[in-house]
C-alpha cells in the first residue's frame, strides 16, 4: 500500500539521520521528538496493517579518503553497502573505480560472502567445516586425509571470502584483483574496509 511505502521511506530516512550505532536494537532506543523510535514503529504497524520491524541496521561513515557504494537488486529485497578506503581523494573521485565498486556491490548481493577475508570468519565456523570435510573423507587413506581436508578448507575460503571470490563479471580475476586493477588505473590504491548485505524475508 502507499501508506506502507511512505512509512518505510520515513523509517529509512530516520535511521540514516539518527545517532545510533550499528545494530537494530540501538535504533529502537533512539528518540524522535521525545518519543522512542520503537513506539513510533508500533504505531505505524497499527496504521498500515503491515508487519514492520528493524531486522538489521548498519551505518558507515568515512574517516579518510574513500567512498561508500550501494546496490539494491531490482526486486527491492536484497541490497549491499560497501565502504572503500583510497590512497587519496582524487582516487576516490575516479569514475571507473566507482563503477568497479558498484559492480562489486552487485557481486556481493549475488554471491553472499560470509566475510571480507578468512580472518573475518569465526574460528568455530572453520572448525565445524573442517569436521564436516574430515567426515566426508574418513574412508580415504590416512596419509592423504589431511591434504584433502586442507584443500577443501581452501575452497571454502574462496567461496565465502569476498576478496578471494572469482569476480562475477570476469571470473578469471578475484574481487581483490579487480579492485586493485581499477585503483591502479586511477593512479593509486584502494581497499574494501567493510561491507554489509541486507535481505528482506
Amino acid at each position: 500500500s502507499d501508506d506502507f511505502v511512505a512509512a518505510a521511506h520515513a523509517l529509512a530516512d530516520y535511521a540514516l539521520a539518527c545517532q545510533a550505532d550499528n545494530g537494530a536494537e540501538n535504533v529502537l532506543e533512539t528518540t524522535i521528538d521525545g518519543r522512542k523510535f520503537g513506539d513510533i514503529l508500533t504505531e505505524m504497524v497499527s496504521k498500515t496493517g503491515e508487519k514492520m520491524q528493524v531486522g538489521k541496521f548498519a551505518k558507515y561513515k568515512l574517516d579518510g579518503p574513500g567512498f561508500i557504494s550501494t546496490y539494491i537488486h531490482f526486486n527491492n529485497k536484497v541490497g549491499t553497502m560497501v565502504q572503500i578506503e583510497t590512497s587519496d581523494e582524487a582516487i576516490a573521485a575516479d569514475d571507473t573505480l566507482k563503477r568497479t565498486v558498484a559492480d562489486i556491490a552487485m557481486h556481493i548481493t549475488a554471491t553472499k560472502p560470509m566475510a571480507l577475508d578468512k580472518d573475518g570468519i569465526a574460528p568455530d565456523i572453520i572448525e565445524r567445516e573442517k569436521a564436516i570435510f574430515a567426515e566426508q573423507v574418513k574412508n580415504k587413506p590416512a596419509n592423504i586425509i589431511d591434504k584433502i581436508v586442507e584443500g577443501k578448507v581452501r575452497k571454502f575460503f574462496v567461496e565465502n571470502c569476498l576478496l578471494e571470490q572469482p569476480f562475477v563479471k570476469d571470473d578469471s580475476k578475484t574481487v581483490e584483483q579487480v579492485l586493485a586493477d581499477a585503483a591502479k588505473q586511477a593512479g593509486g590504491q584502494a581497499k574494501i574496509k567493510r561491507f554489509v548485505r541486507f535481505e528482506v524475508g
